[in-house]
């Protein structure tokens, strides 16, 4: 398995810059296709006028957009242009997150920039969160800190679930290239030790028959310490550069209500994640 297309998605008015970076050098490790894709959609303003005034307007607004794609189109050009191997730009007027999502089809992996805790305008940029609920490929999640693809650590949030399931199986082939990987998993009340022990040690034997040499851990914090704060807390002891981890083992509901570990990874952790569903 590897990756032979690889997709990343641009949006307006955030960094792009590092989800660039990270996408152009995962093509190069792959020797991969990079296609980047952006789409806006014109907002009309909350009032409403006569149907000639709205009309300019509208095609005000979306020559704006077009102008705007075009420099990310520019911006998607200039960033690979060095990286050798074939580059493809797709871009449309639409809603950004149903627009990758649909071309999401030809690729192998999606990269994406994180989304901040605040509120996301759908009209100019596809939040993570949406796009590993439906894409149907890995979702890499590129915070605005983060330059390059740090594979010297890699920590596997590790949860007997299919989401965590399906991570580990999709970052295989980043895997397979990082220097040290750990499995953790943390300890949640109810959870058995010796059924958790035994459910890394599997997870390490897999990897094992597929190359990969990894190391397990249980992870115990304090009574009242959120899971994500002992997964990054477990990451930041470990110097991890990337964590793959399932999205959404609850509710998604209860994520939106309450947070969680997918929250928490897509607005406010310090390294990327690559997250499946």
């Amino acid at each position: 398995m590897t990756y032979a297309t690889v997709m990343v998605s641009l949006a307006l008015d955030q960094p792009n810059e590092p989800r660039l970076e990270v996408a152009g050098e995962l093509a190069e490790r792959f020797e991969a296709a990079i296609v980047g894709v952006a789409a806006a959609q014109f907002a009309p303003p909350l009032y409403f006028t006569d149907s000639a005034e709205a009309q300019g307007l509208i095609d005000e607004g979306e020559a704006s957009i077009k102008w705007r794609l075009a420099g990310l189109e520019a911006e998607f050009r200039a960033a690979t242009k060095n990286r050798g191997g074939h580059a493809q730009w797709r871009c449309a007027l639409d809603f950004p997150a149903r627009f990758v999502l649909a071309q999401a089809r030809c690729a192998d992996i999606v990269v994406s920039g994180a989304r901040s805790p605040a509120f996301s305008d759908a009209f100019a940029r596809a939040s993570p969160k949406d796009l590993v609920m439906q894409v149907g490929r890995p979702l890499l999640v590129v915070p605005d800190t983060v330059n390059w693809l740090d594979l010297r650590n890699v920590l596997v949030a590790w949860k007997d679930t299919p989401e965590a399931r399906r991570a580990v199986a999709d970052a295989l082939p980043l895997l397979r290239k990082a220097r040290d990987v750990t499995i953790a998993m943390i300890l949640e009340q109810g959870d058995e030790r010796s059924v958790a022990t035994a459910g890394v040690t599997d997870v390490a034997d897999w990897l094992a028959r597929h190359g990969i040499t990894a190391t397990a851990r249980i992870c115990e914090g304090a009574p009242n310490e959120s899971a994500a704060a002992q997964l990054e807390r477990a990451a930041g002891d470990l110097g991890a550069g990337l964590t793959v981890a399932g999205a959404y083992g609850h509710s998604r509901f209860r994520e939106l209500i309450l947070g969680g570990v997918t929250q928490h990874l897509v607005t406010q952790s310090a390294r990327s994640v690559l997250l499946s569903h």
